[in-house]
């Protein structure tokens, strides 16, 4: 399994992101963990960039509704907590089936 974490350099949030797919990629031995920088308004198109931080899991985006803006943004995730600026550890293994 490839999952990938993508992300623009002005949005913090993309670290959070990245510490907890480090954490858990260490406990899976099929994982791949990628990062793409999206730099510019033309990358977010061409990658349909959901905002920062986007994972994606074997190319797709389980966290993005249909509708979702394509953009340089951050991007808010529903919690059981409310809204983040990350999903949960429980989230990110729920769709990465641990």
């Amino acid at each position: 399994m490839v999952v990938t974490l993508m992300y623009f350099d002005d949005c913090p949030n993309w670290k959070i992101a990245d510490e907890r797919l480090a954490q858990l990629s260490e406990e899976l031995t099929d994982v791949t963990l990628e990062r793409r920088l999206v730099g510019t308004p033309e990358d977010a198109e061409r990658h349909e960039f959901r905002g920062s931080p986007s994972i994606l899991v074997d190319g797709v985006d389980p966290f993005a509704a249909p509708d979702a803006p394509v953009g340089l943004s951050c991007r808010v995730y529903q919690t059981p907590d409310g809204p983040a600026g990350s999903p949960t550890v429980e989230q990110l293994c729920r769709v990465l089936s641990i």
